[in-house]
């Protein structure tokens, strides 16, 4: 049996991958949803930012679905690396597996658009690979709500952790004493 913490995204352990929170995909989801989960995963971002968290961003075919929202393309530092892909599983892609190899953590967080599509597939290569695997539920969507619920539910039975920002956000925290609580606490009160 493993022990509770192998179920925490610890700060020390940490990747946050932004998968594909592109311009034109973002503007596809109904209802604004784009603009809920872009906010959501901005939350993370500024998190991962205080706490030093490795970031890792993907763009699936960014001629045609347009480059990372700029709400968050503003925060990422100049050395984030960015990488171009047209697979759908960010785990095939050469630049984005050398990206988290280089940073030596093995407990990937991944947000992004579509759960179905690209989430899926990126959660189970990286599974498979040896990773554990964190899909923040309101930080990713597809434009079916469906198709999102049926994705996660695939996810968590293979064992996948599917959470949200709060949890991952208190997370890294670990405890009301670390010196960062106030100013990340402020980030979703």
């Amino acid at each position: 049996m493993l022990e509770n913490s192998a179920f925490i995204a610890t700060e020390q352990g940490s990747v946050l991958a932004l998968i594909d929170l592109q311009q034109q995909l973002s503007a596809a989801m109904p209802n604004s949803l784009g603009e809920q989960v872009v906010e959501q995963v901005s939350i993370l971002v500024a998190a991962a930012n205080v706490l030093s968290i490795p970031i890792v961003v993907t763009e699936q075919y960014p001629k045609g679905l347009g480059s990372t929202v700029f709400r968050l393309k503003s925060q990422l530092a100049d050395d984030v690396p960015i990488v171009e892909k047209t697979s759908f599983s960010a785990a095939a892609v050469e630049g984005f597996l050398k990206a988290i190899t280089q940073i030596q953590r093995k407990k990937i967080i991944l947000t992004g658009m579509e759960a179905h599509i690209c989430i899926i597939q990126t959660a189970f290569d990286l599974q498979r690979q040896g990773y554990q695997v964190f899909v923040v539920e309101d930080g990713v969507c597809s434009r079916s709500k469906s198709n999102k619920y049926n994705a996660l539910e695939r996810m968590h039975q293979a064992g996948i952790i599917i959470t949200n920002v709060e949890s991952i956000v208190f997370e890294w925290l670990g405890d009301a004493k670390h010196p960062d609580f106030k100013t990340l606490a402020q980030l979703i009160i």
